[in-house]
């Protein structure tokens, strides 16, 4: 039956026409009861449908056989209670569904993920097209009103349509809806209707599940005093009016790790001035959370302030200490610098919320049986919340997930619910977990429709495969890796040919004929991104049967690769290249310590050492080219641990040392990626994926210059070149871990590197390896960056074809914008889980005193770095219930003097190690000065 809706719209010019769209009604729509004989079968799909005999939670309200109806809001707000195992055989109307997809694309996909979940038995039934179930919108009706109405329908026609299904005892279907009029309107309809709270406390076995509910209305949860803390927010409309009109400015806030009272926010648009304003104190702050889109209104000049230099950490202090807040404030008013005051602002409202579930620990309220606790995030930048839980004692101690619900202008915490339980804090699986999750790094299991996607095993090379594949099986082909890599990526390979030349070939792990444009296995590679290293463990961007087996270029097996090959004369001088898909058999996998050792013997003179010291030779000569192009050789301090091989702890730790191998095997693949990028970028210029490093701001280099200063050293900043030429100059006979520490300093001056779309940029400059154009080409393995780059090059030398997202720059500017986060995610992840070990390290070693070099020196504080792990810590000098020490700051030198002691940067100190493990959840490495004595 076809039916037409009408509506009115606005066009962009102002004026406003009818729409009217042709709406078609049948009768074939399913109810998804699987024991319905009145309704044709349901069709083949991932969901299973509604259980014949549905053996949900067991309710002391609905005690018979029931399915359950959600309206939208009850979807939107209490979606971890729909997760739980519990809950089971839910009803999601189309209505609902498409009101949900439009207002939260997060909760939309995860009610997706729950109906095709068989376990869960969650059913989305089209009422919108079925001719019973559809509603008119009325006249003067909202469409709000119409669509609870349609609803509120559909739960009718449902119990009216089973009672027909004459299996056994009858099913009821119950209404959950939080709306008090929705809920009236049902009642007297006839319908059974109840509150999700309603329904979730007459769970007679599942009493913890009350925890989960999301606290949506702020009656009933405000703080007994109910004195106003916070300005009211401006409303949306009036936001977007304030924001054209230039009154308010939007941006994305940025909470401060080191002072709860202070934050910034990054401006969006292109204006030089004003690009990020500063927000300091309570009521400024006005309740956004970090990466909130906020609004902000500028404070008139003479109230702008500086960043504080000073450390705060909200501690554990009641709800109603706003007495104590204020006092904190003056402390950090006092501790502002006044002469470089930077754009100040107040934040008036909120644009969207950037709420994700946050992992932390329960602060126990101290009074005896109480219900409502602070919960603390492991995240510094997110503020506490208020949760209700009556499992407060077991979940002391433990690692838990909270989600905020709302934060009403008279609570001095928001209002949040309990989501999980992680585990023991401290525990290693649980903490790693949380670090995972912290860093929104992916790490659920591959789902099966990701991996139906992977070749059949056992696998061969076919007819089909060879096609535009050269056979490069004959050459002597051969890896270099750390030790206990699995996932090989490169392999090299290097001859004399017969005209006097050298032909060197880098070859790659044909990733991209395995990986396959759009399907589920690619969707999944591309929101990864990246491989992440834990310590003790790797988050493989792509399923293990590729990483490890069948993309690895391990040795003595047929593997498919996507050959770099270059002539060169002995100079290292490329006079061809060539890109070919290609067969080859690798004859050994080494490491870089194995490759070492046959380099420098002088009995071996096989064909892969042979081959390996060609390509040595080759590097050293390309190295210094580069250099004297003036790419940077830059420094940073990383550990590995020595592990103990049963309980996994870490029992040593020292910092890697570099090979000359590891310098060989980098130059080819800085070579190749150089290669590549400018093949893709001479073929495809508008959407080839390049990589750029942009130039430092020149300010960046103030701390560096500072500290050669301060050794009566000159570092030059104004291009690559002059820097890499003055740091190799900076030495010191009498210091000779002088040079390493500037290397590091430098390092804390660059830019971050990013993933870019040619099209949409005109500034290619790759600083640190001063190369006009770059990209990443060598590792598909663990970056889907270089999944891109493979299939670019393969259309481009007709290896493979293109398909329409590879030349949309618009859609590869988003992967480049997600790719840029995940590798930024991923670093972090891997720095943090360098920590954890590390306080595991200190923990079973204990007290130890170590000479260490001052890195920075702040007004309070001094950072140091202990050559011997790698480690860098902070020193302070004001302890809580001790007197404070006479402290005086100089930021020209910059230098610290402590009761008549001048500390300056790089001073050699000694500092003594602990593990201070008196806040669980921040367990931290304390390091207090030995020498000098202060």
């Amino acid at each position: 039956m076809l039916t037409s809706r009408t509506f009115l719209k606005r066009t962009r010019a102002g004026a406003v026409v009818k729409v009217v769209r042709e709406h078609y009604l049948r009768d074939d729509i399913p109810c998804g009861a699987t024991a319905c004989r009145l309704c044709p079968p349901l069709p083949a799909g991932p969901g299973a449908g509604l259980e014949a005999r549905p053996c949900g939670a067991n309710s002391s309200l609905c005690p018979g056989p029931h399915y359950l109806l959600p309206d939208t809001n009850l979807l939107l707000h209490q979606i971890d209670i729909l997760e739980d195992p519990v809950i089971k055989n839910v009803i999601v109307v189309q209505t609902v569904l498409q009101e949900v997809r439009n207002r939260s694309a997060p909760v939309y996909k995860r009610i997706r993920d729950l109906i095709e979940n068989p376990e869960k038995h969650f059913y989305s039934f089209t009422n919108e097209h079925n001719r019973e179930t559809y509603v008119e919108q009325k006249p003067g009706e909202s469409s709000n009103d119409r669509n609870d109405r349609a609803i509120r329908v559909a739960v009718k026609w449902y119990n009216e349509h089973l009672k027909k299904v004459a299996d056994g005892e009858k099913i009821q279907v119950i209404f959950l809806t939080n709306d008090r009029t929705n809920k009236e309107k049902a009642l007297e309809e006839g319908i059974t209707a109840y509150t999700c709270e309603e329904y979730i406390k007459s769970l007679v076995a599942n009493p913890d599940l009350v925890d989960r509910l999301a606290c949506v209305s702020d009656e009933g949860n405000e703080i007994e005093s109910g004195k106003v803390i916070f300005p009211e927010h401006v409303p949306l409309s009036k936001l977007q009016q304030g924001i054209k009109s230039g009154v308010y400015l939007q941006g994305t806030y940025r909470a401060s790790r080191d002072n709860y009272l202070e934050a910034t926010v990054w401006v969006h648009g292109d204006a030089e001035e004003n690009k990020e304003i500063i927000i300091q104190g309570l009521k400024h702050l006005n309740r956004a959370v970090h990466e909130d889109i906020v609004a902000v209104e500028l404070l008139p000049k003479k109230e702008w302030v500086a960043p504080s230099s000073v450390v705060l950490q909200d501690d554990g202090q009641n709800e109603d200490d706003i007495e104590d807040e204020e006092k904190t404030e003056n402390l950090l008013k006092t501790s502002v610098d006044k002469d470089v005051p930077r754009p100040t602002g107040k934040v008036v409202g909120i644009i969207k919320r950037n709420w994700r579930p946050f992992c932390g620990m329960l602060s126990k309220s101290q009074i005896k049986e109480a219900r409502r606790h602070l919960f603390t995030p492991a995240d510094r930048r997110i503020p506490r919340i208020r949760i209700e839980t009556r499992q407060a004692d077991t979940l002391e101690g433990q690692r838990i997930i909270v989600a905020i619900d709302g934060w009403p202008k008279n609570s001095r915490y928001p209002n949040g619910h309990f989501v999980k339980n992680l585990g023991s804090a401290g525990d290693k699986e649980t903490e790693t977990e949380v670090l995972l999750l912290e860093h929104d790094v992916p790490h659920q299991p591959f789902s099966q429709s990701v991996l139906s996607f992977l070749p059949k095993m056992p696998w061969t090379i076919t007819e089909q495969d060879m096609k535009y594949r050269e056979d490069l099986r004959h050459l002597c082909v051969c890896s270099v890796d750390p030790p206990g890599c699995t996932d090989i990526d490169d392999a090299l390979h290097c001859r004399e040919l017969e005209n006097g030349n050298v032909e060197v070939g880098v070859h790659i792990a044909d990733v991209s004929h395995f990986i396959r444009p759009g399907n589920a296995l690619d969707e999944e590679s591309v929101k990864r991104g990246t491989t992440v290293y834990l310590c003790e463990k790797r988050i493989d961007m792509v399923p293990e049967l590729l990483s490890s087996n069948l993309c690895s270029l391990r040795s003595n097996v047929d593997r498919l690769a996507f050959s770099c090959i270059w002539e060169m004369n002995h100079k290292a001088e490329i006079l061809n290249t060539r890109f070919t898909k290609s067969i080859i058999n690798s004859k050994a996998s080494l490491t870089y310590a194995e490759a070492q050792m046959r380099i420098d013997s002088a009995s071996m003179n096989d064909d892969i050492t042979n081959s390996l010291r060609g390509l040595n030779k080759l590097a050293k000569i390309l190295k210094k080219k580069r250099i004297d192009k003036g790419a940077l050789t830059l420094s940073s301090p990383e550990v590995r641990f020595h592990m103990d091989s049963e309980t996994h702890d870490p029992i040593d730790l020292q910092t890697k040392e570099l090979k000359e191998t590891n310098s060989m095997v980098e130059e080819f693949m800085l070579l190749a990626n150089v290669s590549v990028a400018q093949r893709i970028y001479d073929e495809f210029p508008e959407f080839a994926l390049l990589r750029k490093h942009p130039a430092p701001p020149p300010s960046n280099y103030d701390i560096l210059v500072k500290a050669a200063n301060s050794k009566n050293l000159e570092i030059k900043t104004d291009s690559a070149k002059a820097l890499a030429e003055s740091l190799d100059k900076a030495e010191s006979p009498v210091f000779p871990y002088l040079n390493t520490l500037l290397r590091i300093l430098a390092t804390r001056c660059m830019m971050q590197a990013v993933y870019f779309c040619s099209g949409m940029d005109n500034d290619f400059h790759h600083y640190g390896l001063a190369s006009p154009i770059y990209t990443h080409f060598t590792s598909p393995i663990r970056r889907y960056a270089d999944i891109i780059v493979h299939r670019l090059l393969a259309a481009a030398i007709g290896a493979d074809s293109t398909y329409p997202e590879l030349t949309d720059k618009h859609k590869l500017a988003d992967i480049c914008k997600n790719l840029n986060y995940r590798h930024k995610m991923a670093q972090y992840a891997q720095r943090a889980s360098v920590a954890f070990h590390t306080q595991l390290f200190f923990k079973s070693k204990g007290v130890v005193n170590e000479e260490a070099y001052i890195l920075f020196v702040r007004k309070n504080a001094v950072v140091v770095l202990i050559p011997k792990y790698g480690l860098e810590g902070t020193v302070f000098f004001e302890e809580k219930g001790k007197p404070t020490p006479r402290l005086d700051y100089d930021h020209e030198v910059p230098s610290l003097t402590v009761e008549g002691t001048t500390l300056r940067l790089f001073d050699k100190v000694k500092v003594n190690v602990t593990l201070d493990a008196s806040n669980i959840q921040h367990q931290k490495i304390r390091m207090v000065l030995v020498e000098p004595k202060v």
